[in-house]
């Protein structure tokens, strides 16, 4: 169990607490609620992720590590140096307490400017976080990780598509508008050749790309992802906080009814070797 397992949901020390359920951006209302995994693709698919990033003995970076479930993770891979870039200063704080014991280290920093040298590091990690961005904060963070990475380096990230390649622009933006509103966050994903393209637009070249359903919310997800009492705790928050059950079912009213368009998507891309 980490530090954070201890956190009570309502701990006003956790990110977005001073906002209330209506206007609280949605990952940060589910945290509060006791949701650790955060991601599109679910825990298995972060796994998955971190084993094609080959964490072991490299220095990684984390971007936006968010609650930390994703920095346990890669602590667990005994990579040679961790360091993480949060922009929000509560959620570094609670980070830190999960990497310091193996000389990790968080810094408040925003992800398009973590103020690490060039070629610093051979691996880092961005998961749920260049979805939520416009077209220009995407390049902008895409752009440091390349500037960050050594040759050779791995970029993995774990982000939201949309589905099929080929989707109508009208479609793909109900799809946005209607996550901007439910989310409160303007949330901007790009399709599966879309976020290839970003990446190779950075020097970057893709070597894997794997899918899995957007199943955020649905209760076989919630099960893989929390584990029974997680589940548990997760759905006496909802009965108990009716203001925040009615955003988490018009969430998940959102995510079922455009599931033929989304899906999770995780790319790990390389940074050649300078000719």
């Amino acid at each position: 169990m980490t530090e954070i397992d201890n956190v009570p949901p309502s701990d006003p020390q956790l990110p977005g607490s001073e906002r209330d359920a209506e206007h609280a951006q949605g990952h940060w209302l589910l945290a509060r609620l006791g949701k650790k995994v955060l991601r599109p693709g679910g825990i298995e698919l972060t796994r998955s992720l971190l084993r094609r990033a080959e964490l072991h003995d490299s220095d990684v970076l984390e971007l936006a590590p968010g609650m930390g479930r994703t920095a346990t993770e890669i602590i667990a891979a005994k990579p040679r140096s961790y360091v993480g870039a949060e922009q929000n200063a509560d959620a570094a704080r609670l980070v830190t307490e999960i990497v310091a014991p193996a000389h990790g280290e968080v810094r408040v920093a925003d992800a398009e400017d973590t103020g690490l040298p060039d070629a610093s590091r051979d691996v880092v990690v961005g998961e749920a976080m260049l979805t939520m961005q416009g077209e220009k904060s995407k390049n902008a963070i895409v752009a440091e990780a390349a500037r960050v990475l050594r040759p050779g380096g791995r970029y993995a990230i774990h982000e939201l598509a949309l589905t099929p390649d080929t989707l109508d622009e009208s479609v793909k933006n109900e799809v946005q508008q209607a996550l901007a509103r439910s989310i409160k966050v303007n949330a901007r994903p790009l399709t599966i050749a879309e976020w290839s393209t970003l990446l190779n637009k950075h020097g970057l070249v893709v070597d894997e790309v794997e899918t899995a359903p957007m199943a955020l919310l649905q209760p076989r997800r919630l099960l893989s992802d929390e584990g029974l009492f997680g589940v548990l705790r997760f759905v006496k928050n909802l009965l108990t906080q009716h203001d925040a059950r009615r955003r988490v079912l018009t969430m998940r009213g959102v995510f079922r009814k455009y599931n033929r368009q989304m899906t999770a998507i995780a790319i790990v891309a390389h940074k050649p070797a300078a000719n």
